[in-house]
């Protein structure tokens, strides 16, 4: 990816002063000010400059900035109008003809910054008094947040809005706008910051100063990345919409970088300082303030994607070159508007121009869908094997690969401007997106109806979630879904949500980036200093301890400081270093070969599968897997394999069972699952059994009030607890035990013959339900026939 740079011969502005600020109103119109007093409209598609307005020759202007331009995608009446500071101690709002509409007093020296808030309801000023104000939209003044010595050089909002981020000499300072919050200030530079940002969509801020380093950090104030020292100070910093790049600016110098901080171009036009960078709506362009008197404009080309054989590379603002790297094949793709977004995954390339979608097939470059979009700015592409989601600034909107609408999901307070990859995630048959307004948080919805999945009830967590991701096979009913919290831990849940809450199970500690197998449900993360490929992540619903038996992990210190995973596609996963380079890991290909003979029940080929790869992790996952599926007979030679006698015990006493219901009530034990095994017990009759499911427990309590409640087996339940208690030389002490125990002496002959009695009906109940016709019934018939 680089950057293409157009700079005029001669400046536009009429002195050839240097231009202070730059704003877009729309994806091919600027406006510009300069010490010229002149504020000039660029039109990119005609190439036509024209002089807005003069400003009276006591306002020197420094910056600009418009007024939101949709909120909840809903243009604004205001949105044709922008703020701009001024060396006079004024911030003016003015009209987009120009119209000066007022002028406000706002500090002492000049107005060094102003910026509107997300939802332009407030507007933040800064300036050499060391002043930070809040106003209102029509320009009354709210309140003085802050008031210090030093000129405030540069200002952000926070990405809800409710926080402002300024420059105080060296220090950053986040400031809520409630008047008890706590403040966060640190030391972010070794000279005075002259620019700040604050992205929306990923949440992390950009800061640059006189120490001629530009740093990123997140937004409790840790350092994410710091570059090597430029020659010259860098003067302006700017991240595009979805965060996912920013510019520095510099003396003769403009650079291209990721948002981890890496740089991916730099470019030396003749511009001298860039005082101000402002990216365009759609992220595909930016503009520079220079101090040479030009304005700057920098195009994103050179884009790449990659999915299995195939390369595609933006070669021109509306021309993608696709590469067979197999047969060196190359196909161009020729768009009538600039490309915008693009999305290579599971055999389709999606492409979203200024004004429509474009949807190639793998196998035919030749023929695309075609639709046209509703806005042009879509901001987030996401695949799926069987569809495809954009996000634009009006809303969500789930495709099929043939351009059909399939759904639009909403729910209260939706903003889809602030989602991206870490917070939206899509499976053939669900799509969750987290909440911007509360972290903890996560919207499940069915993908083909749009409609909230089960009862309608979010995922709730206990601590605010930074990324989620939805696994991508299987049955709809085993859908899982995998989130990392705020403290870096790694959870894992179901998506299927009816009445009580699902259980949360943590699965890794120190997780910095993690993503699902396209083909089969293999999870990969790179937690603390370790690489680790989770192989069947369900086994912690099956059986916990075997999970760490279903783990291949190996050193990450290979991938240095914040990797982040890009691609997991059949066994090779690529993995992007905190300087760029890509690096390419392959994992054993035979857990995706067992998934996929497991998904079809053929177990005989598992089987035989682990005995001819010989590994303890494929023994494991299929010992969970069997489990999972309720295949016993193949749990126990996975389990036989790995050692585990006493499961393999288990399970040859839960085969010896004699009714279904209690083989199924066993499994969910086995499993861990007591309540739902009790629960199966009571509701198919098994009132004894249930019982002494919790009597083995050592669930004194329940198990006595279960007979208690059935009127039956409290002797059974009292001689028990009596053993028990013996066994340990203790003395009854639980006040229940002793009220039901007063007078009842413990027969054992007549529990052992009530036990019998309940195991001889069980055995009658399973094989009614065998044949259809009970024991009793049948020697009835068989007594008569003799008697004839």
């Amino acid at each position: 990816m680089r950057l293409k740079t157009s700079l005029l011969k001669e400046p536009k502005h009429i002195l050839s002063l240097r231009i202070n600020c730059v704003g877009w109103t729309t994806a091919d119109e600027l406006y510009s000010c300069s010490d010229d007093h002149h504020i000039m409209k660029w039109n990119l598609l005609t190439s036509e400059t024209v002089q807005v307005v003069r400003l009276p020759d006591d306002i020197y202007p420094i910056d600009l900035h418009w007024f939101p331009r949709s909120i909840g995608g809903k243009k604004q009446s205001h949105a044709e109008s922008f703020v701009l500071t001024s060396s006079d101690g004024k911030f003016h709002l003015i009209s987009k003809s120009g119209r000066l509409e007022k002028s406000v007093e706002a500090h002492g020296g000049a107005v060094l910054a102003a910026r509107w808030n997300y939802e332009g309801t407030a507007l933040v000023t800064v300036g050499e008094d060391g002043q930070v104000k809040i106003w209102s939209k029509s320009g009354m003044l709210r309140s003085t947040l802050a008031q210090q010595g030093t000129p405030v050089y540069s200002v952000a909002w926070g990405p809800d809005s409710e926080k402002v981020l300024y420059t105080a000499g060296k220090q950053l300072v986040i400031k809520p706008l409630q008047p008890n919050a706590k403040v966060l200030q640190w030391k972010a530079h070794d000279g005075l910051i002259l620019k700040i940002d604050w992205n929306s969509v990923n949440d992390l801020i950009l800061s640059a100063g006189e120490d001629c380093k530009y740093k990123v950090w997140d937004s409790y104030g840790r350092i994410l990345f710091s570059s090597q020292p430029h020659e010259y100070p860098i003067t302006s910093v700017a991240w595009t919409m979805d965060g996912e790049l920013f510019a520095v600016g510099s003396f003769h110098t403009l650079r291209l970088c990721d948002k981890t901080g890496w740089s991916y171009a730099l470019e030396k036009p003749n511009t001298g300082s860039i005082f101000n960078i402002a990216w365009s709506i759609d992220g595909t362009q930016l503009a520079g303030a220079c101090g040479n008197g030009h304005v700057i404009f920098a195009h994103v080309v050179e884009q790449r994607w990659e999915w299995k054989n195939f390369e595609i590379t933006l070669i021109k603002r509306r021309t993608m070159e696709v590469r067979n790297v197999i047969n060196d094949a190359v196909d161009l793709l020729e768009f009538r508007d600039r490309v915008i977004k693009a999305s290579l995954n599971y055999g389709h390339l999606v492409v979203s121009t200024s004004l429509q979608c474009y949807v190639f097939s793998t196998k035919n470059w030749n023929t695309p869908t075609i639709f046209d979009l509703k806005e042009g700015t879509v901001s987030l592409i996401l695949q799926a094997e069987r569809h495809f989601l954009l996000t634009d600034g009006g809303g969500l909107y789930l495709y099929s690969y043939e351009g059909r609408l399939i759904s639009s999901p909403k729910f209260p307070g939706m903003r889809t401007d602030v989602l991206n990859a870490q917070t939206v995630s899509l499976s053939n048959d669900t799509l969750a997106i987290k909440d911007k307004a509360d972290g903890k948080v996560i919207y499940i919805f069915e993908a083909l109806s749009g409609k909230p999945l089960g009862d309608g009830k979010p995922l709730t967590h206990t601590t605010e979630i930074v990324e989620i991701a939805l696994d991508q096979k299987g049955l709809t009913s085993e859908r899982k879904i995998v989130f990392i919290d705020k403290n870096r831990d790694l959870h894992i849940t179901s998506v299927k949500r009816f009445g009580k809450e699902q259980k949360i199970v943590k699965i890794g500690t120190m997780v910095h980036t993690l993503a699902w197998n396209d083909t089969s449900n293999i999870l990969c993360g790179i937690q603390d200093t370790r690489f680790t490929v989770w192989y069947y992540p369900n086994t912690v619903y099956v059986d916990k301890d075997l999970l760490p038996k279903t783990l291949y992990e190996k050193d990450a210190s290979e991938f240095s400081k914040n990797p982040q995973i890009v691609h997991f596609v059949g066994n090779q996963i690529t993995i992007r270093r905190a300087d760029g380079s890509l690096i390419h890991l392959n994992i054993s290909p035979y857990p995706a070969i067992l998934h996929e003979y497991v998904s079809s029940s053929k177990w005989e080929d598992a089987v035989r599968l682990c005995r001819f790869v010989k590994d303890q992790t494929m023994w494991a996952c299929l010992a969970a897997m069997a489990v999972a599926s309720k295949d016993m007979a193949t749990a126990e030679i996975a389990y036989a394999s790995i050692g585990e006698i006493d499961k393999v015990q288990f399970i040859n006493f839960i085969k010896d069972l004699p009714s279904k219901e209690s083989r199924m009530a066993h499994i969910l034990l086995f499993s861990g699952n007591t309540q739902e095994a009790e629960t199966l017990l009571l509701q198919t009759g098994l009132i004894y059994q249930a019982i002494q499911v919790n009597i083995n427990l050592y669930n004194w309590d329940r198990a006595l009030e279960l007979a208690v409640k059935h009127k039956t087996h409290v002797d059974t339940v009292l001689a028990y607890r009596q053993k028990f208690l013996e066994d340990f030389n203790k003395k009854e002490t639980n006040k229940r035990f002793l009220q039901y125990a007063e007078g009842l002496e413990v027969d054992w002959n007549k529990i052992k013959a009530k036990i019998e009695m309940e195991i001889a009906k069980e055995r009658e109940r399973a094989a009614t339900a065998a044949t259809g016709t009970s024991h009793s019934v049948v020697f009835k018939h068989i007594c008569n026939c003799k008697k004839a």
